[in-house]
């Protein structure tokens, strides 16, 4: 694959700054990390320029954030919970402030363009606002006894320490939606982010810093490699892993985490269809495809993959898609006229050219796309055009494995089964979306989508605080995230028999 080198004498030279410099948070001291590796992060529109960069962390710095978040853990479980809320309380404040900051930051880091970076920025903040009215809300149940004077009551308490393990496609709103309700809930927490987006994530922690949260509450560790992984789910003092990532990886932490008797949720991947109905709102799908499909250079778990069509607007629909996609402009995230970023890094562009490599192989047809560009700057990024294959079939490699890249896969049909038979065909569970007028129509096919997640006349992406994320099949396996079941995960219930009569028992109640 062609490297990104320059082609021009006359071209605009890399721009220059200073990248920030990256540390490991242990304890509630920024240091150095103790790793062989040093964490180098790049601009993905323009790897001349390195945005952040420091030493790697390394096993003993795994362990030394799993010793102080143990050594806080009493400490901040007996904090009363409205007072932890509090501290998320002043991180939604700090991060409002800060917010068109932190936009370009995870913009240069990332690689999403602006107004997409701007709007993850606003979901994890609203993630963190609803988790920070939870803390009012951390209690349990009361239920009537067979007893007379008995009370039965539950209470929540928290686990102890935990892991949280994300990604890099969202790396605010995956960590606001992990770290949030784990903190509320009285737990302490070692994060590791992705490798190749660790800015953003060092910049989340420095707010809670900021807003008062005690030393070893949060500890960060960011390193390349298995290694630190492999310890924060392995290690006797973690009591449940959170973790969102590949399903090769997410598989893996699962089996270890049911072995030691731990909870673990992951979510994984997805191979998420959208179904257009020959009554649909062709305008209102369109644009629902075109920001499921290509909306995030197509890196996200609910990106819209596979689009089924049917026969009586297929020609007209698909011709409308294709037309949006090769408009789809390229380049710099922080210019307003980019419709779309690069793909995160050389490894993710690989994966996306080569799964478009082996669809015109199996015989599939492309409609558009599938280059990488190598003119007006585009070479020094890790660009990949907005592609579209037709005549995609239900063994193909296209239909069936996750991209993670702006590659939809298209397919004709005739009747409703068919469309739902199409859609379900498919290892993964996580959401998909139907668009469609009839209302008896849209309700068969929520009660037949194997998905955990079902859009109507809206696209696959997205979801709200207040519900909850996950899907079925191979895109999660655990609790559910976000919502009730994101504190519920991170907390455990405890029955409660209260008999205030003093007096032994008489009834033949065991």
């Amino acid at each position: 694959m062609p490297t990104a080198t320059k082609t021009k004498t006359q071209e605009k030279p890399a721009p220059k700054s200073a990248p920030a410099v990256l540390k490991q948070f242990i304890a509630g001291k920024w240091a150095d990390g103790t790793g062989k590796r040093r964490v180098v992060s790049t601009n993905p529109a323009d790897i001349r320029v390195v945005v952040a960069e420091g030493q790697g962390g390394s096993k003993e710095d795994a362990l030394a954030a799993l010793a102080a978040a143990q050594a806080a853990y009493p400490g901040w479980k007996k904090t009363p919970a409205p007072a932890r809320a509090r501290v998320l309380d002043k991180v939604v404040r700090l991060a409002r402030e800060k917010k068109d900051e932190l936009a370009r930051i995870l913009a240069r880091e990332e690689g999403k363009i602006l107004p997409e970076a701007l709007g993850e920025l606003e979901k994890g903040i609203n993630l963190l606002e609803w988790y920070a009215g939870e803390g009012l809300r951390f209690m349990g149940d009361s239920a009537p006894s067979e007893l007379p004077h008995n009370l039965l009551l539950t209470v929540r308490e928290p686990l102890g320490v935990v892991s949280v393990i994300t990604p890099w496609n969202f790396p605010w709103a995956i960590p606001c939606w992990k770290i949030a309700p784990a903190l509320v809930a009285g737990n302490t927490v070692v994060f590791k982010p992705a490798s190749n987006t660790p800015w953003l994530a060092q910049e989340l922690v420095r707010l809670f810093e900021e807003a008062g949260l005690p030393k070893g509450v949060l500890n960060l560790v960011v390193g390349a490699g298995s290694e630190i992984g492999d310890i924060l789910v392995e290690d006797e003092r973690v009591q449940a892993v959170s973790f969102t990532g590949s399903n090769e990886i997410g598989v893996r932490v699962h089996t270890i985490a049911g072995r030691r008797g731990i909870k673990c949720t992951a979510e994984m991947g997805g191979k998420n269809p959208a179904v257009v109905w020959e009554d649909a709102d062709l305008d209102l799908a369109l644009a629902g495809v075109v920001k499921g499909a290509f909306g995030s250079t197509g890196q996200r778990c609910t990106a819209t993959s596979r689009l089924i069509v049917h026969e009586k607007v297929y020609e007209q629909f698909v011709g409308r898609v294709v037309e949006a996609a090769k408009s789809m402009k390229l380049g710099d995230p922080m210019d307003p006229k980019t419709g779309m970023g690069p793909a995160v890094d050389e490894g993710q562009l690989e994966t996306d050219l080569s799964a478009i490599a082996m669809a015109k192989k199996e015989g599939a047809r492309l409609l558009c796309g599938g280059e990488r560009p190598m003119k007006n700057g585009l070479q020094h990024g890790w660009f990949v055009e907005a592609t579209v294959f037709d005549q995609v079939k239900p063994a193909m490699n296209l239909w069936r494995e996750e991209v993670f890249g702006p590659v939809l896969a298209v397919v004709k049909v005739k009747t409703f089964d068919e469309a739902v038979k199409a859609a379900n065909d498919t290892k993964y569970g996580l959401t998909c979306a139907f668009y469609t007028q009839d209302i008896t129509l849209a309700m068969r096919y929520v009660e037949e989508a194997e998905v955990g997640m079902v859009h109507i006349n809206s696209p696959t992406i997205g979801g709200e605080a207040q519900v909850p994320f996950g899907g079925v099949k191979g895109s999660g396996v655990g609790d559910r995230e976000m919502a009730k079941d994101g504190i519920n995960f991170f907390s455990k219930p405890k029955t409660v028999f209260l008999d205030y009569t003093g007096q032994a028992r008489k009834s033949n109640i065991y």
